[in-house]
């Protein structure tokens, strides 16, 4: 048997031959498939199918590669066609089984002088990562490269293994032959790319129209917008046509929004967006809504010192002016009635929509006071309340329910007059006050306190009775009717009949020195004047005797009749 085998002339030594000289140019064969497709390869291919994801390319191997739709829309124009031929970089497998492919097309130098002339050009050259190494990659670029992990534009340490075995585009920012040192930078050329990209994006957006956008990052003033590789702001003012305190109460980071372009700035290629802008003027609405004179209710949103502003709809506030808050003058600031977030209701006073204003009135839901003031507060009852305010012509005097009544400074006392009112009366004093007076139309209701004070007629209506015999000066005679002077201050009226005997008789002068009527009384006393009056006619000047017919405390009346 081994003398058959070791013949190499023998039938059977020659098929054994045939068999490994066979399987040798296979494993050959397969060696040189192998050797001659690395990563790394640029190759023309031709397109065997098209999806909308992808590209696949017949690159010559047992296996297709795969091209992302997405990379070849970002180098040619033309939509990519069955049995087109394409040059594309061969990368490793993906998770499919094809080979990744990319459409780079840089050219990798093939020795030191080409990467001189590149290094002194700033071109892009192309590259494979080869292995991560301590502090960064190794990567292929026709020789050995080292490529900093702060330069290779990943942001995550996480994700730098998944960089091995791509092809990448980077420049050269140190080269020294002798030592063979070489180091890229792969961040320069991504930042380039994608300035380029946001630039063609900006070019593409135009102010007025209305896009899709995902938020990207949110601040208290606002949200960035990521439209498609352009970042575009979000102003807290634009989110709503309601208050928005902070953007972080409307929008959250991934939300999908549609907004409108509201403005571009070439020069900076900064945007600007808007999202209320989408929805219907609440103006237009509130146009539409309210009309003067309704009565409406709304939430308080702000109180300032001279108003409160009251949210009718969403993006529509009305102001109640401080004036408009109460009928009661007490009432200093908003604060006083009202707190932010109360429901109130007001009635609409004027309504300016080109100017987006609207003023309410809170205290004409409330009443207005004046309406009864004329039953509450007739002329001549008594009032009383505290002193609000005092002044050089009167005092001002709390009623309640926001009306105030003011005493003259001839009104408030008989005993002297005053300078000012400050010189009888303080502020917050209670006093008692008759009305004297309403005007209704003017608000203002004239009170007085002398009134109340008891008087020289008081004192002389409760010394006296009906029937009481007394002496007076006759101080103006008009036809019947007489007005007598019976003490200082004390005047009464008279009925006078016709005198029974009209012989004159000799009276003194009006001339005649009497200083007071106690006087003048006297002398008339002394003549016997009295019995002879009576029997001469009333004149004016005269000092008779009368007998009290009528006492009227409450009117401050006395009737008199002539004594007999």
């Amino acid at each position: 048997m081994s003398n058959l085998h070791s013949d190499p002339l023998s039938p059977a030594a020659n098929t054994a031959e045939q068999e490994e000289s066979s399987f040798a140019e296979m494993l050959s064969d397969f060696d040189q498939q192998h050797a001659d497709g690395k990563t790394g390869d640029t190759v023309t291919g031709t397109i065997v199918s098209v999806s909308s994801d992808a590209v696949l390319v017949d690159i010559g191997r047992k296996i297709e590669g795969s091209l992302p739709r997405a990379k070849w829309d970002e180098v040619e124009q033309n939509e990519p066609k069955r049995g087109a031929s394409v040059t594309v970089t061969i990368g490793p497998r993906n998770e499919e089984g094809y080979y990744d492919l990319s459409m780079l097309r840089i050219e990798r130098p093939k020795d030191w002088a080409g990467l001189q002339k590149a290094f002194d050009e700033k071109r892009t050259i192309a590259g494979v990562v080869v292995e991560q190494v301590k502090g960064g990659y190794r990567v292929d670029v026709g020789v050995r490269a080292f490529m900093p992990a702060s330069r290779s534009g990943v942001r995550d340490a996480a994700e730098m293994p998944a960089l091995v075995g791509q092809e990448i585009q980077c420049r050269i920012t140190k080269l020294d032959v002798e030592k063979e040192d070489l180091v890229i930078d792969r961040r320069v050329v991504l930042e380039e790319e994608e300035l380029q990209r946001r630039e063609r994006a900006f070019a593409d957006l135009k102010e007025g129209a209305v896009v899709r956008g995902r938020v990207r990052s949110v601040m208290d003033f606002g949200a960035f917008i990521d439209l498609g590789g352009v970042d575009a702001l979000l102003h807290v003012a634009d989110i709503s046509h309601s208050r928005v305190n902070k953007a972080g109460d409307a929008v959250k980071i991934g939300d999908e929004l549609e907004v409108k372009i509201l403005k571009t700035d070439p020069a900076t290629k900064k945007l600007s967006v808007g999202l209320k802008q989408l929805q219907e003027d609440p103006w237009t609405v509130a146009a539409r809504t309210f009309h003067v004179g309704d009565r409406v209710s709304g939430t308080v949103s702000r109180l300032a010192d001279f108003g409160a502003f009251i949210e009718l709809l969403p993006g529509v506030d009305g102001l109640i002016h401080l004036s408009e808050l109460s009928w009661d003058k007490r009432v200093r600031k908003p604060g006083d009635l009202l707190k932010v977030g109360e429901r109130v209701e007001a009635v609409i006073l004027q309504m300016n929509i080109e100017e987006r204003r609207i003023s309410l009135g809170y205290k004409q839901v409330l009443g207005d006071p004046w309406d009864a003031v004329s039953q509450k507060f007739p002329v001549g009852s008594v009032v009383e309340g505290p002193v609000t305010n005092l002044t050089a012509f009167g005092a001002f005097v709390d009623l309640g329910d926001g009306i105030e009544g003011m005493v003259h400074i001839s009104d408030i006392t008989h005993e002297k007059r005053l300078n000012h009112s400050k010189d009888k009366l303080a502020k917050g004093q209670p006093v008692k006050a008759a009305v004297i007076e309403i005007d209704r139309d003017r608000r203002r209701i004239r009170l007085s306190m002398k009134q109340l004070e008891p008087t020289s007629v008081d004192h002389y209506i409760s010394d006296h009775r009906l029937g009481d015999t007394v002496n007076g000066r006759l101080v103006e005679v008009r036809g019947n009717k007489a007005t007598v002077e019976l003490g200082e201050g004390v005047l009464a009226t008279c009925q006078l009949k016709p005198a029974q005997d009209k012989t004159p008789i000799q009276e003194k002068p009006k001339t005649a020195d009497v200083s007071s009527l106690s006087a003048m009384l006297a002398e008339k006393w002394k003549q016997g004047g009295s019995a002879a009056a009576t029997k001469e006619a009333a004149r004016e000047g005269q000092v008779r005797s009368f007998r009290i017919a009528n006492l009227d405390p409450a009117k401050r009346l006395i009737e008199l009749e002539l004594a007999s």
